[in-house]
């Protein structure tokens, strides 16, 4: 009985913290949203950023915030780590506004429908499988590798296949990956610190994970299924 209540509790408390890792996600993906609105329906804004070098250092940037954040995430403060993420949803949100003013809102909307049945579906098996699901995560992670160099080649030969393939693959790979991080943020959750500042790290770098996954799923669902204004 004693050991039932155990488990009862430490279950609860880690239901309680991937709880707080999708609040802190959603928020994330509510202020990129909001900010990519903003700029897409200001023509001087938009002109601003996405007609200058601006864009470019923007993008600089968030790389910059991601790498302070993963990097330095146990000797900052919980205020900081979440000022990070926060600062880095905006940002994306800047950058991402271009999407708006390429394709239509229809082709959006379609595309996030799908594409969060599609992480709301992984994100569901990677809770409740009993299965390990690391041997996927190191195959998906070869799989980024590979789309991050493919990608950067393309950028040199602009060819429209080439383009394709890498949707397709980053559709399967960010696919795995929702249901490998779901499971390993929920694995590697601390038992007994709730409500402590390491919690709260704990819990941002899981929604930024978590966003990572949903943004480029989301991205590269958008370039098979997406039409662009005429």
């Amino acid at each position: 009985m004693k050991g039932m209540k155990i488990r009862s509790h430490e279950g609860g408390e880690t239901q309680r913290y991937m709880q707080q890792v999708f609040m802190w996600m959603f928020l994330g993906m509510l202020i990129s949203a909001v900010a990519a609105f903003v700029v897409a329906t200001n023509e001087t804004l938009a002109s601003l950023i996405l007609g200058t070098w601006l864009f470019y250092a923007l993008i600089i940037l968030e790389l910059v915030l991601v790498f302070v954040l993963v990097l330095a995430v146990k000797r900052v403060s919980a205020l900081t780590a979440t000022f990070l993420f926060l600062g880095y949803a905006l940002l994306t949100g800047l950058t991402l506004s271009v999407i708006l003013l390429v394709y239509s809102i229809g082709s959006i909307f379609l595309t996030f429908v799908v594409s969060a049945a599609i992480f709301g579906g992984m994100a569901f098996y990677g809770w409740v499988t009993k299965a390990d699901l690391s041997r996927i995560g190191i195959i998906m992670f070869f799989g980024l590798i590979g789309i991050i160099i493919a990608a950067l080649i393309n950028l040199f030969l602009q060819n429209s296949m080439l383009d394709l393939i890498i949707s397709v693959i980053g559709v399967l790979v960010f696919t795995g990956l929702t249901a490998y991080d779901i499971q390993k943020i929920k694995q590697l959750n601390i038992l007994g610190n709730e409500g402590t500042d390491e919690d709260r790290k704990e819990a941002i770098m899981g929604a930024l994970t978590l966003y990572l996954d949903f943004i480029n799923l989301f991205l590269s669902l958008l370039r098979l299924m997406g039409k662009k204004h005429k």
